[in-house]
This record gives structure tokens, C-alpha cells and sequence, in this order.
């Protein structure tokens, strides 16, 4: 079996978010007027970890924000109860909540 593009891996993902919230989007454009409550995430970085001087696996970090008019949604909660999962921050702008997460997963 062919392993997975880095695309297929992404889709995957996403799918899980919509698990937690009918409204998910990738990288969305200004353009685009967004449904709350909502997911938004964007890949922010590639781990690489190396054995004998190869690579050995890498991962894509995902900055995922959960925005939503409510303060106390258990979303949050559950984003945190996700694999490779760690809580960055909140904040309130226009007021709508955001929680902030980072997720591992394999690149």
C-alpha cells in the first residue's frame, strides 16, 4: 500500500475536526466570511527527527484556533484531548472567544 501525500494526511485531519465542529477551515482567505462557532488551523511548521544521518519521520504542526461567541464551549476540551495536543493561549477579539492549540501530526 502506497503511503499517504502530505494532502491525504491533511484531509484526514481535518475530518477529525469536523468530529468536533461543523465548521472547519483551512488557511482561509480574507475573502472568505467565516461561520461561528468555528475551527480554523494552518500548518505553522515541520519537525524533522533524524536517525544515522537519514530522516527517520517527520511531523507538521498545526496552529488550530476555536473561535466561538460562547466563552465556556467544551470544544477547547476536546481539541485538547486530541493526540500531540498542547494548549497555546486565549484571547477575546471582536467579541469571540479563540483558544489556540498546537497538534502534531505525521508529514
Amino acid at each position: 500500500m502506497a503511503e499517504m501525500t502530505v494532502r491525504e494526511k491533511r484531509v484526514r485531519f481535518h475530518n477529525e475536526l469536523l468530529e468536533l465542529c461543523k465548521n472547519v477551515y483551512f488557511q482561509p482567505p480574507a475573502s472568505i466570511q467565516m461561520v461561528y462557532p468555528c475551527i480554523v488551523y494552518a500548518m505553522d511548521d515541520v519537525i524533522t527527527m533524524f536517525a544515522q544521518n537519514s530522516v527517520y519521520t517527520q511531523y507538521a504542526i498545526y496552529n488550530v484556533t476555536y473561535i466561538d461567541k460562547i466563552p465556556d464551549s467544551d470544544v477547547p476540551k476536546q481539541l485538547l484531548q486530541l493526540e500531540y495536543a498542547d494548549y497555546q493561549t486565549f484571547y477575546v477579539a471582536d467579541n469571540l472567544n479563540h483558544t489556540t492549540v498546537t497538534i502534531k501530526r505525521p508529514y
